[in-house]
């Protein structure tokens, strides 16, 4: 990437390393339990937590190259790559999954980023489960007319970011026993396993159903370092249905911890994460004396699905 890129990307200002924030919360403290809350989320107004994360390193490595990336209707990682877009002065562009949506107005997550400057392309659910096909994703890229553009997959994670992710678990070190992710496609939860010191744990909740993603976690760390990193284990319990499916209790609990800590809590994957953390505190699965960090990965965005969800 040319120097004046870089420099961009400096002038950006991330707040780095993100503020580690402890809260008192009954639910912990009554189980000898201290509750931190890692704020990546103020990382930056516009490419929020994770998001700064594994970008970064995508875009040093696009140049300046059009950016093509995927996701669906509410992804957080398009509204991400357009803000970049918007930013740096890179065109974008994201093929959403579901061509029935290309008739319909655009929710406010897309609209977001149609305003950013990101060019949308739908495409139909079938084509979109064969994306990383080597022919399928030659003729997105030609129908898009961005045969020589820089790829970066749904989600973000490749092998650049879950690198990019490592410094999470490096800010980490020695400040909790175990630290809590919401996990979409798992690059985020390779990284910071890679970065955390021996003794620590990461702890992955999935917002999707499947239970695939330890497979996809351990192929990126692979991919990224050579083999497995770190200690890290996943709990498939609180999806509550899959991505952007937030049932009223789910978005009852939101409301009341933002009541609780004056924290603004995202639906579609803190709120699962948090969720999830009171589940296992309750149930005894951290030791007396275990110090315990949530990694606030977004904010909650205008007219989240989670609202209509019951």
């Amino acid at each position: 990437m040319s120097s004046s890129a870089d420099l961009d990307l400096a002038a950006l200002h991330p707040q780095l390393p993100s503020p580690l924030q402890e809260v008192e919360d009954d639910r912990f403290a009554h189980r000898g339990l201290r509750l931190l809350l890692k704020r990546d989320d103020l990382i930056h107004p516009e490419l929020i937590g994770n998001k700064w994360r594994k970008l970064a390193p995508n875009l040093a490595a696009a140049a300046d190259r059009t950016v093509v990336t995927f996701g669906g209707a509410y992804s957080n990682h398009l509204r991400a790559t357009a803000a970049a877009g918007r930013l740096l002065g890179l065109p974008t562009i994201g093929v959403v999954r579901g061509q029935e949506l290309a008739d319909r107005p655009l929710n406010p997550s897309l609209a977001r980023c149609a305003a950013d400057g990101m060019r949308l392309h739908f495409v139909d659910r079938s084509t979109y489960r064969r994306k990383t096909e080597k022919d399928v994703l030659a003729r997105v890229l030609r129908t898009v007319g961005a045969q020589d553009a820089y790829v970066v997959p749904e989600g973000g994670s490749n092998a650049e970011a879950v690198r990019g992710c490592r410094s999470l678990g490096e800010e980490l070190r020695g400040r909790a026993d175990v630290v809590g992710l919401a996990c979409g496609t798992g690059g985020t939860l390779a990284g910071l396993a890679a970065g955390l010191a021996p003794g620590q744990r990461a702890l992955g909740v999935p917002v999707l159903k499947g239970g695939f993603l330890s497979a996809d976690i351990q192929a990126l760390q692979e991919r990224a370092f050579g083999g497995r990193c770190g200690e890290w284990t996943l709990d498939d319990r609180f999806h509550f249905g899959g991505y952007a499916r937030v049932l009223g209790e789910l978005d009852t609990f939101a409301a009341d911890f933002e009541d609780r800590h004056g924290v603004p809590v995202e639906r579609l994957y803190v709120a699962k994460l948090l969720y999830g953390l009171v589940a296992l505190a309750d149930e005894g699965a951290f030791a007396r004396g275990t110090t315990v960090a949530a990694v606030v990965t977004g904010r909650p965005f205008p007219q989240e699905p989670s609202t209509v969800s019951r």
